[in-house]
């Protein structure tokens, strides 16, 4: 299925349009045919009219051809539009015609949609058939799709040790197309599906306990539809996706014990912040946050504040964040400190480069529980154990791709629903995994968490069977992380540049 969806896709390249535009103008059609086919099912079709009028349905759609049926095409995305608050009308909101000869959307609609049975297939078939033109996307590097896009392989390990339940109350408050929710639906039901009524279960695939939110309406559509394709949320039901930006107020009142998350990587957002110290860091947009501890433009360190305020009392939040995070003073030392005194934090999986579609990412998954204060004052963290994932891994997107095989080592050592007293450390010096007490930690210069202890066995193998395309990447990597990191140091000491993306390096 994904191959016939990505044929046409090259067709549509041919007029102009980037991937994921296909992949939009997919998921309005999709829609339509499935409403079309839930009406028409011959063994209880239901009326769906109150939600596509007759008027706009699949049908008045593939009966017109040429220039009238793209006319009436945007009329639809028009008049659908205007349902707020809905999956429907997060799907399509803001949505145009990107087809602009009507001989390929004639094409589209009556050869490719209109030849298949959507609503019979799978929910997992078609979802990940979905999914796969996402994963796709995301490699069209031109549009910068891959930053919204987190490798599978990464979700479902940080899934597994988080292991969700029916009871969690599930987030993530920089969405991109999903992924992390979807995967924790899909845990569930895994896991716990036996363990759950008809009316358990129609309630959580409703939605009601899986939320996102995402600041791009494009992106956030095709988390809608991705969800809704693998069977969570109602086409007329609240939309699971909040569209705006998740950082502009604390949370209120909606809090979650399962925070997952991947926050966009960069300082590019324009903002004011102000802080509990006091402090003013001035740009465009105002971030007025009295439950921020350090006031920063750090887009990151704002995220990680801001999942710390989101997550309820005795909730869990694993999320990944680049090693700037872990080392930058000033703001940054503000906040380890917090999250080591009022959180646990417990883990930290230092990830490899080149898995990613951003070149030059060096990231790591902090691991934490959100503790109530304790009446002693001492801190929430004992000791933080680190996997080192980085040293002696070479990852590519396309000679070498991650796999969840990689990551079985960690998941197995992580020991999920064990005490940390479970947990052993490598008797080699060298070896991956190792623990570190809050009272190192703490009395480290800057309370800095970026710690490498392991020595690249490549380094020294002049006959390393590394295929010179992959120590090219990895050299090209390298180049592009310390540039930026460079500026960065360099705009901290008051000099007057831009802190490069990684992709634009």
């Amino acid at each position: 299925m994904v191959a016939k969806l990505w044929t046409y896709c090259n067709v549509l390249r041919d007029n102009g349009l980037s991937t994921i535009e296909y992949v939009e103008q997919l998921s309005y059609l999709l829609f339509l045919k499935m409403v079309d086919e839930i009406e028409n099912d011959e063994w209880g079709g239901r009326d769906l009219s109150a939600l596509v009028p007759t008027d706009y349905n699949w049908q008045s759609l593939v009966s017109k051809r040429g220039a009238e049926l793209e006319a009436h095409y945007r009329a639809i995305l028009e008049h659908l539009g205007r349902k707020p608050h809905t999956t429907i009308g997060t799907i399509f909101a803001d949505a145009q015609n990107r087809i602009t000869k009507p001989a390929l959307l004639e094409k589209l609609v009556v050869e490719l949609i209109g030849r298949e049975e959507w609503t019979v297939t799978g929910t997992d078939l078609k979802g990940d058939a979905y999914e796969g033109l996402l994963a796709k996307g995301a490699s069209d590097t031109k549009t910068g799709a891959g930053q919204y896009f987190t490798p599978r392989a990464l979700i479902d390990a940080m899934v597994d040790v988080t292991r969700p339940g029916p009871d969690d109350t599930i987030t993530d408050p920089a969405c991109g197309t999903g992924g992390f929710l979807i995967a924790a639906h899909a845990y569930v039901t895994r896991h716990h599906v036996r363990d759950m009524d008809i009316d358990a279960r129609k309630a959580y695939d409703s939605g009601s306990k899986i939320w996102g939110n995402e600041l791009v309406t494009g992106t956030a559509r095709l988390a809608a539809m991705n969800m809704l394709l693998h069977g969570i949320g109602k086409s007329d039901g609240p939309s699971l996706i909040d569209v705006g930006d998740a950082l502009a107020e604390k949370p209120s009142g909606r809090h979650a014990s399962l925070v997952l998350a991947n926050p966009p990587f960069g300082r590019k957002s324009a903002i004011t912040v102000i802080g509990q110290d006091g402090e003013l860091e001035k740009e465009d947009i105002q971030y007025d946050r009295d439950d921020f501890t350090a006031t920063t433009t750090n887009k990151q360190l704002n995220f990680l504040q801001h999942i710390m305020s989101l997550t309820a009392v005795n909730g869990r939040a694993a999320v990944v964040l680049p090693d700037n995070v872990l080392f930058e003073g000033g703001a940054g030392e503000k906040v380890r400190r917090k999250l080591l005194d009022e959180f646990d934090l417990h883990t930290i999986l230092r990830l490899p480069t080149g898995i990613f579609y951003a070149g030059g990412v060096k990231a790591n998954v902090l691991f934490f529980d959100k503790k109530p204060p304790r009446a002693d004052g001492k801190p929430h963290t004992t000791v933080t154990w680190i996997y080192d994932f980085r040293t002696g891994q070479h990852f590519t997107m396309k000679q070498r791709p991650l796999t969840r095989a990689h990551l079985d080592d960690f998941v197995a050592r992580y020991k999920a629903g064990e005490p940390l007293t479970a947990r052993v450390a490598d008797e080699d010096e060298n070896g991956c995994w190792k623990p570190y007490a809050y009272e190192d930690l703490i009395g480290r210069d800057k309370v800095n968490l970026d710690i490498t202890w392991m020595k690249d066995p490549a380094l020294d193998d002049a006959d390393s069977d590394l295929e010179p395309e992959v120590i090219a990447e990895e050299i090209v990597r390298d180049l592009q992380s310390a540039l930026a990191e460079f500026a960065a140091i360099a705009k901290s000491l008051g000099a007057d540049v831009d802190v490069p993306e990684a992709e634009e390096v």
